[in-house]
């Protein structure tokens, strides 16, 4: 895509605003990273008394044909039975989007059946390919998942102050920790974990099967959407160009745990602006997400040891970030005061 996401550092702007912070009746300092987390807000939206009111989480879904390595605990069933879910609102995430006040949007990326009546219909197929013997996607299928992304994240921040995303899809662990390995340039054993509760010889099967496809593909880092067709999901490039479409209208957006950081890896490697317009919300129990984070030199908002996915982890961030918006906004400063 064109690189357009627009330079988040303005120093006059960041002085106003701290200025706000340290002009309000407490302690200079003394909120701590909430005070951080706001500024950072400011700064993507580019205003001094930006407002956070309309919330959004998009879940992206797809399933993976490498499931038929055997590399998940669970069949690729569910993931059409989860997005049943969340259309009901039964599924943790829509517990914590109702609770925060967040609306939801279903995003059918490639499931592995007939399209649900409610999803948004951004499919491209049946499920990807099975990477262990040929690219998960073709090239062709991966920009234009990339392209359903940017046209929806662009779409989001005109309705939207703000945004969490998350995911669904058995077996996108392994896909994430295949791309975690073809751009960061890590062992697959480094990067594989036990996804939704594999057992040792499930991990050791995983990292087995990466290897094995990296050595098929030779995945090029500085081709991201030859790797995001050789490795990726369907939901992963689609959330990757939802981060880009978002960064470029300004819209601040909270990605969640080790699948959706894989996404941000691929949007970077595209545009490194991206991170600019991202908060990720939490390090999670997945093994190696802590090591993503670092490589993308990024600090989490919170570490529940949460490992769910969905965007829940973003749900709670996305509250983290309202808090600190209204007390920047709401409280007294001392010249009030008098």
């Amino acid at each position: 895509m064109e690189k357009s996401i627009p330079s988040f550092e303005n120093s006059a702007l960041l002085d106003r605003v701290q200025a706000r912070w340290n002009n309000l009746t407490k302690p200079p300092g003394s909120l701590g990273q909430l005070e951080l987390l706001g500024a950072r807000y400011a700064l993507i939206r580019g205003e001094e008394m930006p407002r956070l009111a309309s919330k959004a989480m998009y879940i992206f879904c797809g399933d993976h044909g490498i499931t038929a390595e055997g590399i998940s605990a669970f069949p690729s069933e569910i993931t059409r039975h989860m997005v049943s879910n969340f259309l009901r609102g039964g599924a943790a995430i829509n517990v914590l989007c109702r609770h925060y006040g967040i609306d939801t949007t279903i995003i059918d990326c490639g499931v592995n059946g007939d399209c649900a009546p409610g999803v948004v219909d951004c499919r491209i197929g049946r499920g990807t390919a099975n990477f262990a013997r040929g690219p998960a996607m073709t090239r062709a299928q991966a920009e234009r998942a990339i392209e359903n992304g940017v046209r929806m994240g662009r779409e989001c921040a005109g309705r939207y102050d703000i945004a969490g995303v998350g995911e669904m899809g058995i077996g996108n662990t392994t896909a994430a920790s295949a791309l975690m390995c073809a751009f960061c340039g890590v062992k697959p054993a480094e990067a594989v974990g036990r996804g939704t509760g594999l057992d040792d010889e499930g991990v050791a099967r995983k990292a087995r099967v990466i290897e094995a496809a990296l050595a098929l593909h030779a995945p090029k880092p500085d081709d991201p959407l030859g790797v995001l067709a050789a490795l990726g999901g369907f939901e992963i490039a689609t959330m990757a160009g939802f981060l880009l479409g978002a960064a470029a209208s300004r819209l601040p957006v909270v990605v969640d745990g080790f699948i959706a950081c894989s996404a941000a890896l691929a949007a970077a490697a595209i545009d490194p602006a991206v991170k600019g317009a991202l908060f990720f919300a939490h390090c999670s129990a997945e093994a190696a997400h802590r090591a993503l984070l670092d490589y993308l030199s990024v600090r989490p908002m919170l570490d529940l040891e949460m490992r769910l996915g969905e965007g829940s982890a973003a749900a709670i961030g996305i509250n983290l970030l309202e808090c600190a918006i209204k007390l920047y906004r709401e409280m007294a400063t001392f010249q009030d005061l008098g």
